[in-house]
Order: structure tokens, then sequence, then C-alpha cells
């Protein structure tokens, strides 16, 4: 990840669980929305508008951060291959 370039002012910690899920939204005539539902709270990740190349790039890191939360993850569980862990 890049640096950051403003100071943070809060952080939410949002923890998973049983009751921690995720869903894709496709809709043909909107940008797609991702859902990171937490219980009672839910994150909605989606573009502003038409899709850019900076959503392209964000979703990219995304995607490489959260694989690599995943291996952070199976180490600790000590899963050396995560299909072996059902969905």
């Amino acid at each position: 990840m890049t640096r950051r370039r403003t100071p943070r002012t809060s952080v939410i910690r949002l923890t998973t669980g049983q009751a921690a899920r995720t869903l894709r939204h496709p809709y043909a005539l909107h940008p797609p929305v991702l859902a990171l539902d937490f219980g009672a709270t839910s994150v909605l990740i989606t573009t502003a508008g038409p899709v850019t190349v900076d959503d392209l790039k964000f979703a990219r890191q995304l995607a490489r951060e959260a694989a690599l939360f995943v291996l952070s993850l199976e180490r600790r569980f000590g899963q050396a291959d995560s299909r072996a862990v059902a969905a």
C-alpha cells in the first residue's frame, strides 16, 4: 500500500464471525457494489459514477490486500491450502 498523506482521524474495527459475510451486487445500469456485512453494520464499496481507472486500481489493491489477509489467516490457522477450508 502507499503511504498515507493525511493523518487518521478515527478507526472503526469490524471483526469477523458468524454474522460476517461479503456480497457482490452487480447491476446492469449502475456501478457494482461490494457489501461487507458485520451483523447490524454494513460497509458498501462502490464508485461515485462511471467506472474510472482509479476505481480499477482501488479494486485491484483491495483484492490484493484481501488475498494477503487470507494468507495471513491460513498461517495462523495452520492451513497450508485455502481450498481445504469450506467456504
